[in-house]
């Protein structure tokens, strides 16, 4: 597969390329990023309008605020465009949507399988204890700018769908007793926490605790090429790491 990786400089950008060069089927055809000095013959962009490469799919691994711009590009080339970035504003989810009428798109607030897998088991825990408290503990490296993060939000949308009377607390200070539907969503930033990410459902009688950890950001980008092989041959939507892990 001919992957062009928008993005490439960054954390999960330079990750994503070396996960791609080990790879005995997958290349990159073109590397874009605002670091670079648009070079063709070296295939290097600095911004996605100049990328004339042929390809099977993009991975964006760069920032939230350059994805209608990146969609407006993949739709005009009819490229597969796998989404792997966070923080998105309401405009720029209407952007994903509205890409995903014309082309395949994959977008996952995490690129792990077992973080699918953990979002999945908090939804039946949350369907199986329905008076149970509910409570999200996130802790990320002291560098990711958006909180609480994007799977933190998945799974809280997870268990919504089983509680729809559920609603987010962030953090908690002050003096109020806890209200009956609400769901406390908590993020730490220290270090170079990789990504961690706990659920814990209680009652008065026990206490059921999932929890993922990630060590290592090749996960990510493992994930991210996963999804790319399976929406290169999927008809024009909007597919997640549900749709992947349901084949």
């Amino acid at each position: 597969m001919k992957i062009i990786l928008h993005g490439a400089t960054g954390r999960m950008g330079r990750m994503m390329s070396e996960t791609i060069a080990a790879s005995d089927t997958d290349t990159v055809v073109a590397s874009v990023s605002p670091d670079y000095i648009t070079d063709p013959d070296a295939g290097i962009y600095n911004s996605i309008a100049e990328c004339n490469a042929f390809a099977d799919c993009i991975v964006d691994f760069s920032t939230h605020s350059a994805t209608p711009a990146l969609l407006n590009y993949a739709v005009s080339r009819s490229l597969p465009t796998v989404i792997a970035t966070t923080g998105h504003t309401d405009e720029e989810l209407e952007a994903i949507n509205a890409a995903a009428v014309k082309i395949p798109v994959f977008f996952a607030s995490n690129m792990s399988v077992g973080v699918a897998v953990l979002v999945e088991m908090a939804k039946k825990a949350a369907a199986a204890f329905p008076s149970a408290d509910i409570e999200i503990v996130e802790a990320h490296h002291n560098q990711k700018i958006d909180a609480p993060s994007g799977t933190a939000k998945t799974i809280f949308e997870a268990i919504k769908s089983v509680r729809p009377r559920a609603f987010a607390k962030l953090g908690r200070s002050g003096f109020s007793k806890r209200e009956k539907d609400e769901i406390g969503i908590h993020a730490i930033r220290a270090a170079s926490i990789v990504g961690r990410h706990e659920v814990i459902i209680s009652t008065q009688n026990e206490s059921l605790t999932l929890t993922h950890e990630a060590y290592d950001r090749s996960l990510f980008a493992s994930g991210a090429l996963t999804a790319a092989h399976f929406i290169s041959a999927k008809a024009a939507g909007l597919y997640s790491m549900h749709d992947m892990l349901e084949g």
